[in-house]
């Protein structure tokens, strides 16, 4: 039985094929039409998933899928934005306007939709948002048993859940609803503070550690929350349940200044006071969110989903202040990773079939063979070297302790926004001057943003304050003490956001990361997405290739193929820097 989850039409589109509990892959359409956080249908990514499972359309449409489930209910999505419009007309009445053709034609349409896409007429399912969240988190998370939580700017009517897993029973019962947001306040703050909302919202979180909390008391009048982890919005300061902006004018006067204009002016201490402050609000809720669900339930391992779980912060926030035994993230943890979960939900939940155990891989996406990836090379004139394992791995090694940064790409692609050692840029973490290096000159970004670390996971609790498995870049955790210094991995306030990787997730990124620590007496890389500013991470070896060469990136390991820049034909693309405007 072959089991297709949709996500689509509002955040991040992605699909997810699941065949007899197995996941088969994973995608985001972003990953194929370059587009970032593309919401629209996912045709390409459908294409892919299908093909994986050896059923690529054929010229009378789909076939062998069983269902089609998709991951929220449009009706109920319609009925909020219709009764919140009412409520508050004619406010917002030209957005709600707007949007209407796309509602009716796209969202209240998803049978017909699949039908003109990809020529499918089969049964089409429809989960919850929240649920979806949920499943995504519990049915992977290889517990028998489980508290879930969920929380993000908003589904349906729902804005956080929480409830409990048993074998394949998952059930939500607590919720809180729209306009009362935890993502959409924290969304609110992102645009005041001058970044892209829905796309923007890590940015904030790095930022925060350059701020003093002064801010704190002005956002906890904006909302209440309760010690259960409950919480209300005061509405005066909002405008985002009818009206075409975030906030309202009493917002900007109650934080004191008006709004940075978008992403150019420059960012001042307040802008950083600011961010921290809301990052503590943030982390308190949460933290008081799980006390309150685990003790509830009385399951002290606790899941979690929605896109405010992609805030590593607030995640080790919880681990370290909640009664928390152990804590499962989904990879894909926004609404991308509703596709999973409105698959997995159909599966276990729906049809009480067997579980999967946790999450066996990450690495869901495409993988190009030796062979494609060489035919792209030779196609541009490249200049490259095809090494053996162990030439490889013993090159690349010499070529990171020499200080070259070095673009990674081999196997297939990972699922979620995290760059995982498959589609990664690496570094030296001794270098001081890495950090700048490759926020600078290759992926065209903020100084303030901070850059992850990949480390053995058997070493973690040696060279971070981190007792667990963090496999998914999930967790933030202070640096261990009485280690050689990595400030190429250390945020301002002694953090990193790390990644373990064990020899069984990925042997040959486990294997480079051994040797380099062999070599240096550091068992531990940076370890960030390979793209640039305002692009998706690189999927395609055609992708791999052209982010190398627009940027300053010294050296590009695919497949079994290294080459070096300075051996490179010239080419003429335009550069990032140039692309982005930048010096």
């Amino acid at each position: 039985m072959r089991i297709l989850g949709l996500s689509c039409f509002y955040h991040d589109a992605a699909v997810c094929l699941v065949e007899d509990g197995r996941i088969v892959a994973a995608a985001t359409e972003e990953s194929f039409s370059r587009k970032k956080h593309d919401n629209g249908f996912p045709r390409e990514a459908v294409r892919y998933v299908l093909g994986e499972a050896g059923l690529a359309p054929t010229p009378d449409g789909v076939r062998g899928i069983d269902a089609v489930v998709f991951y929220d209910k449009p009706f109920k999505k319609f009925d909020r934005t219709i009764r919140s419009h009412v409520d508050r007309f004619p406010q917002g009445l030209g957005a709600f306007v707007r949007r209407l053709p796309n509602v009716i034609m796209k969202e209240l349409r998803i049978g017909k939709v699949l039908a003109d896409e990809i020529d499918y007429h089969g049964a089409v399912l429809y989960s919850e948002h929240h649920l979806s969240h949920a499943a995504s988190a519990f049915f992977c998370s290889g517990w028998e048993e489980a508290s879930v939580l969920t929380v993000d700017g908003v589904g349906e009517w729902t804005t956080s859940s929480w409830g409990a897993g048993r074998g394949n029973s998952l059930v939500l019962t607590n919720e809180t609803r729209f306009p009362h947001s935890l993502g959409l306040l924290y969304s609110a703050f992102t645009i005041y503070l001058g970044f892209k909302i829905n796309s923007a919202e890590y940015k904030v979180m790095g930022l925060a550690p350059y701020g003093q909390p002064l801010y704190v008391d002005a956002i906890r009048k904006m909302i209440t929350v309760r010690d259960d982890g409950s919480f209300r919005l005061d509405m005066k300061y909002f405008d985002f349940d009818a009206g075409e902006r975030m906030y309202t004018p009493a917002f900007e006067s109650l934080m004191g200044q008006p709004a940075r204009p978008l992403e150019h002016a420059e960012l001042a201490q307040f802008h950083k006071d600011v961010a921290r402050s809301l990052q503590v609000v943030v982390d308190d809720t949460m933290v008081a969110l799980a006390t309150h669900v685990v003790t509830t339930t009385g399951l002290p391992k606790l899941c979690l989903a929605g896109g405010v779980a992609l805030n590593c912060v607030a995640n080790g926030e919880i681990l370290r202040r909640a009664p928390v035994e152990d804590l499962f993230i989904q990879p894909s943890a926004g609404d991308a990773g509703g596709a999973m979960g409105a698959a997995l939900w159909a599966w276990n939940g729906l049809l009480k079939k067997p579980r999967l155990p946790r999450l066996p891989s990450v690495y869901l996406g495409p993988g190009y063979s030796d062979e494609e990836v060489q035919e792209l090379l030779d196609g541009q004139s490249a200049k490259y070297l095809k090494l053996d394992r162990e030439a490889l791995l013993s090159r690349t090694v010499d070529l990171l302790a020499a200080g070259k940064v070095v673009g990674w790409f081999h196997g297939r692609m990972e699922w979620g926004p995290r760059a995982l050692g498959h589609r990664s840029i690496l570094g030296d973490p001794r270098d001081p001057e890495m950090r700048d290096t490759i926020n600078r000159k290759i992926k065209m970004r903020e100084g303030f943003r901070p850059f992850a670390p990949s480390v053995l996971e058997e070493q973690v609790s040696e060279w971070f304050q981190l007792d667990r498995p963090s496999p998914y870049m999930l967790l933030v955790a202070p640096v261990a003490e009485g280690k050689p210094a990595l400030p190429a991995i250390t945020h301002v306030d002694n953090s990193a956001r790390i990644q373990t990787v064990s020899r069984e997730q990925d042997p040959l990124y486990y294997d480079l990361i051994a040797k380099f620590g062999q070599a240096t007496g550091v068992p531990v890389l940076i370890n960030t997405s390979m793209n640039v500013r305002g692009e998706p991470m690189v999927c395609s070896p055609a992708d791999g290739w052209r982010c190398f060469m627009r940027t300053e990136m010294d050296v590009l390991v695919m497949g079994s193929f290294l080459l070096l820049k300075e051996e490179q034909p010239r080419v003429e693309l335009k550069s990032a820097a140039e692309e982005f405007g930048l010096d």
